[in-house]
């Protein structure tokens, strides 16, 4: 097996590495740190949570030891789809460059652009950025990137997905020709091969998972479940929700919990919050020291719920993650390899469970037809014996509205004396005023109801005989 020693790696990088406690690549490191660090381009195609991050950050910091970043043009750039995956790489340089004096810049939104120029105006050998704010610097005159000798683009397949391939064409004809090009995805779509194609020289192509296929030391189940109601569709799939949580019991240490809209978030994050599960939300539209601030907290095992958007499905590097829930079964079957991943890093076991409503089956087969497996079903954990919680009885009472509404109308109806319950007696001595005070009855009560005849009385049939012979 191989070792990082043996990967011609410069002593100071080699001791940033053992102090953070590895010794043996993934096979991802292994095939890809060895092309690297001889100049060559590399196509690096795995799946997520098999280590890529260290297949680009050591063999850069490696070569940029040597020279000097001149102020605004950066000796190196990664491009990632994400704030969190960009601050997850610049971690990872801070960790194997300890004992390397290299300057970096992390450039994404969120953050104060004259704090991030006057870093570039310094000068810094790697920069970090997502593709939008990169761009945003260089239409203000504060950067160029005529001096980039090592470009990166890190989950491509996650940049094509977020729209970004116009943008990365554009980067890429800002670079020099003569640029080393690592270019990361764990997927390869047929856009993608395209760009490959066309940016990079002659790559080395390391390939070491079938494309999209989840780790197989993820425990997969997906829970098929459907709604006693239509609108009880929502409370009934978060009561679902809690029930596997519950049914995993102490194995469930922690968990991310993903969504497909942000409002979902939201809504589930303070479901679990109201029902004593520790949760936070975190999807784009929270402001990035907030985003930040609930990461850290989920990292240092401070949160055990984060309820996510797939802004959080790339990149984040929690090695220790137990669970991920989908409450939502992702529309792309990619998202699923991505979400998942999340958990059973580093050759851990994990375990992924879904809920997957009767919309959508159509999704859940292209998942399966992706990753050429079947998902087992789970058993749902709430049977539909059991009383159902505070959530639901509230949503019960204000849909019983209409009932009693009806109830009140029938029951006023008989005190105001209406004559349907109780059959008409006649008499053929009555006289024509009796029999005309019951015709008037008859006319104006909308509940007198003739047996076969509907709602609607023909007059004439009200009459007597004797009363339709004289008229």
């Amino acid at each position: 097996m191989t070792k990082f020693s043996e990967l011609n790696l410069e002593p100071m990088v080699l001791k940033a590495i053992e102090e953070a406690g590895y010794e043996t690549p993934t096979p991802i490191q292994a095939g890809a740190i060895p092309h690297a660090l001889n100049g060559r381009d590399v196509l690096g195609i795995a799946q997520t949570g098999t280590g890529k991050t260290a297949s680009f950050t050591l063999p850069m910091i490696n070569q940029l030891a040597r020279g000097r970043a001149r102020a605004r043009m950066p000796r190196s750039l990664v491009l990632c789809p994400t704030r969190e995956l960009a601050a997850q790489v610049a971690e990872n340089f801070d960790t194997y460059s300890k004992h390397v004096k290299l300057t970096k810049a992390l450039l994404i939104g969120g953050v104060s652009f004259k704090e991030q120029e006057q870093l570039i105006d310094k000068g810094v050998d790697v920069l970090i950025a997502t593709p939008g704010r990169l761009l945003d610097h260089f239409e203000r005159g504060k950067l160029l990137l005529t001096g980039v000798q090592i470009m990166v683009v890190d989950e491509a397949d996650r940049m094509l997905d977020m729209g970004f391939i116009p943008d990365i064409e554009r980067i890429f004809s800002l670079t020099p020709f003569t640029r080393q090009t690592l270019f990361f995805s764990a997927t390869m779509a047929p856009e993608i091969e395209r760009i490959t194609n066309t940016f990079l020289s002659n790559p080395e192509r390391i390939e070491v998972a079938r494309q999209a296929t989840a780790s197989e030391t993820i425990e997969q189940g997906v829970v098929q479940f459907k709604a006693s109601r239509k609108d009880r569709e929502a409370s009934e799939k978060r009561r679902v929700l809690r029930g596997l949580i519950d049914a995993e019991g102490e194995t469930c240490t922690n968990a991310i919990i993903f969504c497909n809209r942000k409002v979902d978030v939201d809504i589930v994050a303070k479901s679990l919050k109201k029902y004593g599960y520790d949760a936070a939300a975190i999807h784009g539209d929270l402001d990035q020291s907030q985003r930040t601030k609930t990461l850290d907290q989920f990292r240092e095992g401070k949160l055990r719920f984060l309820v996510a958007s797939d802004v959080a499905a790339r990149g984040l590097d929690v090695p220790a993650v137990s669970h991920v829930i989908n409450f939502d079964v992702p529309s792309h079957a990619e998202d699923y390899v991505h979400r998942i991943g999340r958990t059973g890093r580093a050759g851990r076991e994990g375990k992924a469970l879904t809920i997957c409503i009767p919309r959508d089956d159509k999704n859940l087969e292209d998942i399966e037809r992706l990753i050429q497996k079947e998902i087992p079903r789970v058993e749902n954990p709430i049977r539909k014996s059991d009383a159902a919680p505070k959530e639901e009885a509230a949503e019960a009472k204000t849909d019983d509205k209409p009932k009693s509404s009806r109830s009140r109308s029938s029951s006023r109806s008989k005190s105001e004396g209406g004559s349907s319950s109780a059959p008409h007696k006649s008499d053929s001595g009555s006289s024509s005023s009796s029999s005309s005070r019951g015709r008037s009855s008859r006319g104006s009560s909308r509940d007198d109801k003739v047996v076969g005849m509907g709602d609607h009385l023909p007059q004439f049939i009200a009459l007597s005989f004797d009363e339709r012979r004289a008229s």
